[in-house]
């Protein structure tokens, strides 16, 4: 008797391509593909397994069935404003990790093992450590300034005239060209990390340096590698002085983010960065239901609900 083939699994994050945009349409499953479907009736498949995030601009429906196909396989659908400078909501195919949730809860409770995690932040962000005997609000500010001068010195390597970091998302063509460029560069990096965030399996608001915002932890992690992406590609599109700057933003973050293998790095990091907290993930307590099924190969990634 033939062998039945075994169940399909989730593509792990760090081989799916990093995100696509979706505008004016409607998303559906037709003949079992995931597909877009714009108003003249033509499709337009997406290999959604393989895809880690799908920002949704305005003018896009989901079907039912497209979003329980979308969080079945792991990829993160994400409802964001004209540009994908503005985000709205997001569906949230990952957190089926308490004991990734708690250990990530309990290092950003302590100051002590929040502090030891901030300076492994800072270490992998600018390739030395800090200074010793900061406190987190203390390298908060040093960091700003270095930031600020990254700014400056990218902008000088590209030619573009550069003020400051300033713009407002409701005047959103009120903004200079560079502001548009970065503005739409790191909505890409917010997408893509909350995506591993997700499916690492811990929470995207529970941040470290970032506190109080929906997406606290993801700011922080993306910002250890914002620099070395997606920075260099904003100021490059800047200075081409382009009609459409977010299309060439994103086609340029597409592919820097395969360059770099970004999605490689991200969940290996984030482990880095929290096991500087020198602790190990709390145990179930003993008057805890342990679940009554265990299933001896997870499928996709730590924080995929399969």
């Amino acid at each position: 008797m033939a062998e039945l083939l075994p169940p399909l699994r989730p593509i792990p994050i760090k081989d799916r391509l990093s995100v696509l945009y979706v505008e004016k349409g409607n998303l559906d499953v037709l003949d079992g593909a995931f597909v877009v479907v714009d108003i003249t009736g033509v499709r337009t498949h997406i290999p959604v397994g393989g895809v880690a995030c799908l920002m949704l601009e305005p003018g896009t429906r989901v079907s039912h069935a497209a979003c329980a196909l979308a969080a079945r396989v792991g990829t993160l659908l994400v409802w964001v404003g004209e540009a994908g400078v503005r985000l709205y909501s997001a569906g949230q195919p990952g957190g089926a990790r308490s004991d990734r949730l708690l250990y990530q809860a309990k290092l950003a409770l302590d100051p002590d093992l929040r502090l030891k995690v901030v300076r492994k932040m800072y270490e992998m962000r600018f390739g030395e450590k800090p200074p010793e005997r900061r406190s987190v609000e203390q390298l908060r500010g040093i960091e700003g300034a270095r930031v600020r001068e990254m700014y400056k010195r990218i902008a000088r390597k590209y030619g573009v005239e550069w003020k400051t970091r300033d713009y407002d998302p409701e005047k959103w063509d009120a903004s200079d060209i560079p502001n548009r460029c970065l503005s739409a560069a790191t909505s890409c990096l917010y997408g893509v990390t909350e995506s591993a965030v997700l499916a690492a399996g811990y929470a995207p608001a529970v941040g470290f340096i970032h506190t109080g915002k929906p997406l606290s932890f993801v700011y922080d992690v993306a910002d250890v590698y914002k620099f070395d992406t997606v920075v260099p590609v904003a100021f490059r599109v800047a200075a081409r002085q382009q009609h459409n700057v977010e299309q060439a933003v994103r086609v340029g973050c597409r592919d820097v983010f395969r360059q770099t293998q970004l999605l490689e790095r991200i969940i290996p990091g984030i482990e880095v960065m929290l096991s500087a907290g020198e602790i190990t993930p709390p145990e179930p307590s003993e008057d805890q239901v342990l679940p009554a099924f265990e299933d001896p190969r997870p499928l996709g990634d730590a924080g995929h609900r399969g």
